[in-house]
């Protein structure tokens, strides 16, 4: 079709176009979770670890399947040694389950007693509710441990097909590469290079950036518990380390759990106001000073669009998308900062520049089509 002639259709054509084309995708996308999302994953972390294999190959010689997978089983060997070390805290706090137990109990007398007192709804028929709701809990307790076995098995071939892709698209980099700029015409190979060069770099800088902030706020937390005296803070720091990945959603779920434990554990329930006083300035200087700093602004996408993303691909893909939402939407951006016609979509997905940035531009582009006075 002509491009004149599509410019010239009516805007209601054109809308249904879009959103047709958008129901189809997420219909396809929604169909295709349980390969897309390995695949997306493992391409993620392929190009994480695409300069280790580089190097392994063109320095030490090594055959480009042995490089691949070495670099595969050095990822393997990271993220095991992060899981054995927050595995080995939660066993320690396995062992206090008594004192959770009897935790629990005093607040339930605590709780009961308001709700009587407050409702004029005796114990009597508290616990009767809580056991009728206690039956039918148990009553279908084999269709969730069914469930759960499911998830488990699911999960574990889901981490299998993971890094089986990695190595493949560490091993056939370079045919992926040659077959994505053979799709496009010829005119637009060299910016189908550009773009996929400028994709790896910023999918690289985020990924080391976010492995860095982790790293930090988990430590900064620890420090910070085990300063106050905190029970497990080292288990809490690591939790909320790794729950700081998924941006604003994150920090609060680590300060429900951080605050269950202590709660459970300190003997002054007054800990619990510290521990959210610390996790609230710990988000705080996280995303002012952190994040920019240590990610840094060139994947920056402000924070209306980052909810939205983390909520629809909560919706579509589940805790899976919530991890993928951000490096996709970055993606995006960068390939639609680099089409003319889609440059509109890219400014929504980014930050609003300063007044004094957008007056420096403006004043720069005046400056170059000005004509010189003869």
């Amino acid at each position: 079709m002509d491009l004149n002639l599509l410019k010239s259709l009516p805007f209601y054509i054109k809308l249904a176009a879009v959103l047709f084309s958008l129901i189809a995708l997420v219909y396809i996308v929604v169909t295709a979770k349980e390969i897309l999302s390995p695949l997306i994953f493992s391409c993620l972390f392929s190009i994480l670890l695409l300069p280790f294999a580089a190097f392994l190959e063109n320095k030490l010689r090594l055959p480009r399947s042995a490089a691949s997978m070495l670099a595969v089983i050095t990822l393997l060997a990271c993220i095991g040694g992060l899981l054995y070390a927050i595995a080995s805290q939660i066993s320690s706090l396995v062992s206090d389950w008594p004192q959770f137990q009897d935790q629990l109990h005093k607040s339930q007398e605590t709780l009961q007693d308001w709700i009587r007192s407050s409702f004029h709804i005796t114990k009597h028929k508290q616990n009767t509710f809580v056991a009728n709701t206690t039956n039918k809990v148990m009553a279908s307790g084999t269709t969730v441990v069914g469930t759960t076995l499911l998830s488990l098995s699911s999960l574990l071939l889901f981490f299998v097909f993971t890094f089986i892709y990695i190595f493949f698209f560490l091993l056939y980099r370079r045919l992926i590469m040659r077959f994505l700029e053979s799709v496009f015409l010829n005119e637009n190979k060299k910016l189908v290079h550009d773009i996929i060069e400028q994709v790896q770099f910023i999918i690289r800088k985020y990924i080391i950036g976010l492995l860095i902030e982790m790293a930090i706020v988990a430590t900064v937390v620890s420090l910070a518990f085990t300063f106050l005296g905190i029970k497990y803070a080292i288990l809490l720091g690591l939790v909320t380390g790794l729950f700081n990945i998924i941006p604003y959603i994150g920090i609060f779920s680590a300060l429900i759990v951080s605050s269950a434990v202590t709660f459970a554990t300190a003997p002054n329930p007054t800990t619990v106001l510290y521990v959210v006083i610390t996790l609230v300035i710990t988000h705080l200087i996280d995303s002012n000073v952190l994040l920019p700093m240590v990610v840094g602004s060139k994947v920056r996408i402000n924070a209306l669009i980052t909810v939205l993303g983390i909520i629809i691909g909560e919706m579509i893909w589940g805790i899976p998308g919530m991890f993928l939402s951000i490096p996709v939407i970055a993606v995006l951006k960068i390939i639609f900062d680099r089409i003319e016609s889609l440059k509109s979509w890219g400014i929504i997905l980014g930050y609003e520049e300063p007044k004094q940035n957008r007056l420096a531009k403006t004043l720069k582009v005046k400056k170059k089509v000005a004509v010189p006075r003869e």
